[in-house]
């Protein structure tokens, strides 16, 4: 009993942690291009630095990420090693968020030299609360079934801060006075929300002793080893870098999109509030059908949704009853996909200890934050590149923008997700091999080999 109560006091708490993570997140990776190019109204001659800087900086980024899970996994404190990056990282990064947010008045090289530095530290802090929060989840359960419990909570907790900003912006820096100020006030007000929901983590989360054994510091040869020698690891890598990258410059379009071609901007946060419903409903029942079909079955079920999704979007009229059906199959696929890809880079971690000899939490959870700058870097400059050749960026009003710009918005918004996702789908279904019958063999060889102790599974 007390392990039960245990388990469920961590799944709360590390769940309500990531609310204001995520809501962070969110303003940054969803509107600050829409802040530099309709609030900041840069021209386009600045904005082909900014996308070219922006893309760049965030591929540079997440080549660190790697050394930055190291430096996780090698810190020894009385407060763990999870802890104290995530606690540094969010400070550090709330700070940061406010200046990307704020109006230097600067212009030209001025500003674009001045976003750069702020731009990749906010990136070096992000990412270190970032590895440091999910790579503690492998740490609380052994038990896969209690991992997706976990998992499945902490997604639903990271979708309403994702979509609580995705369908309040608008509204909340309109109602401010939609110019800079607004945004620099939202934007603090969101900072300050992410560090009080941090505190739940961080006071409240208890890490099972009985699963990490002490071993000697890693190197950085043994870290590039657990990287590259770690194949389930790799597989999942190249899958979610797929998957990121369409589900990153789908929602890089989402506001363009109802500005310019649905040409009604405040349907963009009713469109917003249809899907964070799907997503949560879905993230709500999966442990439901995950105790009724594979993890396997159930990311060909959730990859079919996608593809009728986008399907139905594209060829919709703009009609919110179709545009709206549509959203609700594409997110819905997308929710079960994100839980699944967490849940299989969760597993490679004994599956690296069980076929290297070494448990390293963070460097392989710092896996994720590459990937999902990877995939914002190459969706940023999709969505940048995009912009400016349909003339959307140069427009004043959405009848300046012409049916072939409108057209080259939908094809990038829609139709090359769609490829990047079925083709991550496809590199999953023919390399990843670690099914519930091959974990519970890891997990069996590992407690022989004394590696951890299962008794409290």
């Amino acid at each position: 009993m007390a392990v039960k109560t245990e388990r469920n006091h961590n799944r709360y708490m590390f769940g309500l942690g990531t609310i204001g993570r995520d809501m962070l997140y969110t303003i940054v990776s969803m509107y600050l291009l829409f802040f530099l190019t309709d609030i900041l109204d840069l021209p386009d001659s600045t904005m082909w630095w900014m996308t070219g800087a922006m893309t760049i900086l965030r591929i540079f980024d997440a080549v660190n990420d790697p050394i930055m899970g190291f430096l996780v996994d090698n810190t020894r404190s009385r407060f763990g090693k999870f802890k104290p990056w995530i606690v540094i990282g969010a400070i550090l990064g709330g700070i940061l968020t406010a200046l990307l947010f704020h109006d230097f008045g600067l212009n030209g090289a001025g500003y674009v030299i001045t976003f750069v530095v702020i731009y990749l530290l906010w990136d070096l802090t992000y990412g270190a609360n970032d590895i440091a929060y999910w790579s503690m989840l492998p740490s609380l359960t052994l038990d896969q079934k209690e991992r997706e419990k976990t998992g499945s909570f902490a997604r639903i907790c990271a979708n309403i801060g994702l979509f609580t900003t995705v369908v309040a912006i608008l509204p909340v820096t309109g109602a401010l006075g939609g110019d800079k100020k607004a945004w620099q006030i939202t934007a603090i007000a969101i900072v300050l929300i992410t560090w009080t929901f941090l505190m739940f983590t961080v006071f409240g989360v208890k890490e099972d002793k009985n699963i990490n054994v002490k071993q000697e510091s890693t190197s950085l040869k043994e870290m590039f080893r657990i990287l590259f020698r770690n194949d389930q690891l790799l597989f999942t890598a190249i899958s979610m870098a797929l998957f990121m990258i369409g589900y990153c410059t789908t929602t890089g379009f989402g506001v363009y999109f109802f500005k310019y071609a649905f040409k009604n901007e405040g349907m963009y946060s009713v469109f917003a509030a249809i899907l964070g419903v799907s997503q949560l409903a879905a993230l709500s029942v999966f442990p439901l059908f995950s105790k009724k079909y594979s993890r396997k079955t159930l990311y060909a079920f959730a990859t079919i949704l996608v593809v009728v999704g986008y399907i139905i979007f594209f060829l919709s009229p703009m009609n919110m009853l179709f545009i709206g059906a549509a959203g609700i199959f594409l997110f819905t696929g997308q929710a079960f996909i994100q839980l699944l890809m967490l849940m299989f880079l969760t597993d490679t971690v004994e599956y690296g200890q069980w076929k290297l000899g070494r448990r390293n939490e963070s460097i392989t959870f710092s896996v994720q934050p590459f990937i999902n700058k990877i995939g914002g870097a190459i969706a940023n400059g999709i969505v940048g590149v995009t912009l400016i050749v349909s003339g959307i960026n140069a427009a004043k009003t959405p009848e300046d923008v012409t049916d072939s710009g409108l057209l080259t918005m939908e094809f990038a918004m829609l139709i090359l997700p769609l490829i990047f996702i079925v083709a991550g789908y496809l590199i999953y279904y023919k390399k990843f091999r670690i099914d519930k019958q091959m974990y519970d063999h890891i997990i069996s060889e590992l407690a022989a080999r004394g590696e951890i102790n299962k008794e409290q599974e």
